[in-house]
């Protein structure tokens, strides 16, 4: 068992007699013989658990040990040890992988082309080397190819299709998170799967969120999935998801899911702590926080977050959002300090010019990006009025608001105009959704406003009153009484 393997005390590189040349790519030690027969064995039984137990534990031990600053062995020192079989050689996929590892392979292959891009885009201290290596790979990491790979990968998966399926009751790819329990392979499947999120994020990694949000389509977020098998999985699409929709003023949908995955990391985040993952499972879960206090800025929904995450949210921008509030400069600078802290690292795609003097331009689609945010946190300020009367008032005169505000009526038809526009947005279905906290209509002269109180949740109040009671009660019990 994969349990049963101690390579805490695997010995050093220098132990194994590496030599006084340093790396060798040819020379494998016993510890990593012994893990490469073991995951070939049970790669060839399709021992998931196995597989799963040596990919998370065994393999980050022997690198640690090992190779923390080498390589690991080439693939033909190795072959002898997998009695040079194609399946774990060169990839053929009739074999079942953990999700964590196929998850792991359309991570790290979106994460290399998003370092790329941030690397090639640093160009006024590059060597000549670098520049001329540059120059003769200015395909390297092509925006196109990274995007066709990852579409192929879905389409010859066929995922989209299993998915269909699946709604009407023939597949069960979700129940079985994805495994193949007939025998077959889960390996194309799931990374079609996955090439899905992948697709998601490279897109908002490019700016372009509608075809992002379009690739995500045949996956409901809104329910239980394969893509919640994996804590890296589920953070990455929510994160990317609640971050489009922000950007396309879907504020309802971000709020909604925002609060959903903060949630389940308050309840779940303390049995990853001896994950790799951990760190980055608390930075995401940081930056998710500020997102959803720059969605609940500008659009008051507060009804759809549940009280623990409020509560977090609270303590952690309560301040800030009431400035925030206020709809003046220091508020505005307070967006851009958010935004800047919790946006994704956007890339340029494209390589430099090699004609022009070298400048870094690697801020650049984060200036643009940020840009776009603050104009359209501009345009919401100018409403701020607007709101603040609507909120006053169940039925009021366009004379008398207009009276108000200090314009003349046509000029406040064009604000309320501006103010369904900024509340409205189009779903990827390209229907009409509202995100406004304050709605109305309007009757001849006269402006209706909608209520749109929030029903009073009780229960989660009363269960966190009983399980503090509970813990009194058991505090006293403890206590001695001469």
């Amino acid at each position: 068992m994969a349990a049963s393997y101690d390579y805490e005390d695997a010995p050093s590189r220098h132990d194994e007699e590496t030599g006084p040349q340093g790396y060798d790519p040819n020379f494998v030690p016993d510890s990593v013989k012994s893990f490469v027969t073991h995951l070939y064995r049970h790669i060839r039984e399709k021992n998931v658990y196995e597989i799963h137990q040596m990919y998370e534990t065994s393999f980050q031990t022997l690198s640690d040990h090992l190779f923390k600053d080498t390589p690991w062995p080439s693939v033909d020192a190795v072959a002898n040890y997998v009695d040079n079989d194609h399946v774990v050689l060169h990839g053929v996929v009739n074999m079942q992988l953990p999700n964590q590892w196929l998850w792991d392979m359309v991570d790290e292959f979106v994460y290399q082309f998003q370092s790329f891009c941030q690397y090639r885009a640093k160009m006024k201290n590059k060597t000549e080397q670098e520049i001329a290596l540059l120059r003769q790979f200015d395909q390297a990491w092509n925006v196109y190819g990274v995007l066709n790979f990852l579409q192929a990968l879905v389409e010859k998966s066929s995922i989209i299709q299993i998915l269909e399926q699946e709604k009407e009751g023939i597949e069960q790819f979700t129940a079985t998170d994805g495994y193949d329990y007939s025998g077959g392979s889960n390996v194309l499947k799931v990374l079609g799967y996955f090439s899905m999120v992948g697709l998601l994020r490279v897109h908002c990694l490019l700016g372009d969120y509608h075809t992002g949000l379009k690739c995500l389509l045949p996956i409901d977020i809104s329910q239980q999935g394969v893509y919640t098998s994996v804590i890296g999985s589920h953070i990455a699409t929510i994160y990317h998801y609640g971050f489009a929709n922000l950007m396309l003023r879907r504020y309802v949908d971000a709020i909604r899911e925002f609060n959903k995955i903060l949630l389940y990391i308050y309840k779940t985040k303390q049995y990853h702590q001896k994950s790799p993952q951990y760190e980055q499972i608390l930075k995401k879960n940081e930056q998710m926080y500020a997102l959803l206090a720059i969605c609940l800025s500008l659009c008051p929904q507060v009804k759809l977050v549940d009280e623990t995450v409020n509560a977090q949210l609270r303590e952690k921008y309560g301040e800030k959002m009431a400035r925030m509030q206020r709809y003046d400069d220091e508020a505005f600078s307070l967006y851009d300090e958010l935004f800047s802290y919790a946006c994704p690292k956007f890339i340029t795609p494209s390589a430099p010019s090699f004609e022009e003097p070298l400048v870094n331009y690697n801020q650049d689609a984060y200036r643009l990006q940020l840009k776009l945010f603050l104009y359209e946190v501009k345009q919401q300020q100018l409403l701020s009025g607007v709101r603040t009367f609507l909120k006053v008032y169940s039925t009021i005169s366009l004379g008398k608001l207009a009276n108000y505000m200090e314009v003349d009526e046509p000029t406040l038809r064009t604000i309320l105009m501006t103010y369904k526009h900024k509340t409205h947005a189009v779903d990827s279905e390209g229907k009409i959704i509202s995100n406004a906290d304050v709605d109305f209509y309007i009757d001849e002269d006269m402006i209706h406003v909608v209520d749109t109180k929030p029903v009073k949740r009780y229960g989660d109040y009363f269960l966190r009153q009983i399980v503090k009671f509970e813990g009194v009660i058991n505090d006293m019990d403890r206590i001695k009484v001469e």
